[in-house]
Formats: structure tokens, C-alpha cells, sequence
């Protein structure tokens, strides 16, 4: 490596950093800081709708189960057999 490589890139470094400055002082960075910090609130508004709605979801599923099931007729009671009655006796002769 020679000697004044070091130089060089600190130099480099430099420049980068005065670059950066440079553009993120302009009105167009920071219209786009500003629209990112939009679209990250924005974000985070859609991420809790879209877990309201799952919630809404399951609730409506659980419900339509129950309504099914209200739904199915009834089954009969199951019926006793019936007593057998005794014979009648015949009066005695």
C-alpha cells in the first residue's frame, strides 16, 4: 500500500461527510424525511387496523358457529317404552 493511501481516503471521508450535509440540508431531503416519517406513522396505523380486524374475524367466525349450531333441529327426547299394561282378568264364572 503506499503511503499516502491513508490520506486519500480520510479525504474521501471528508468529502462524503460534507456531501451528506450538503444534501440533507436541502428542502427536497427534507420533504423526504418528512413523507418517510408520514408513511412510517401511516404504517403503524394500518398494522393496528389490520390486528382490529383480525380480532373482528375470529369474533364473526365464533358467531357463525353458534348460529349453526342453533340452527340444527332438535333432537327428540328419546321416548320410554311404553308400560305393558297386565291383561284385563276375565270376571270368573
Amino acid at each position: 500500500m503506499p503511503q499516502g493511501t491513508p490520506e486519500i481516503v480520510s479525504k474521501l471521508a471528508d468529502r462524503g461527510e460534507e456531501a451528506l450535509q450538503k444534501i440533507a440540508s436541502t428542502p427536497a431531503a427534507q420533504k423526504l424525511l418528512d413523507a418517510l416519517t408520514g408513511l412510517r406513522d401511516r404504517m403503524d396505523e394500518l398494522q393496528r387496523r389490520v390486528s382490529g380486524v383480525e380480532a373482528l374475524e375470529k369474533r364473526v367466525s365464533d358467531l357463525e358457529k353458534q348460529v349453526k349450531a342453533l340452527g340444527k333441529p332438535a333432537k327428540p327426547a328419546a321416548k320410554k317404552p311404553a308400560a305393558r299394561k297386565a291383561p284385563a282378568k276375565k270376571p270368573a264364572k
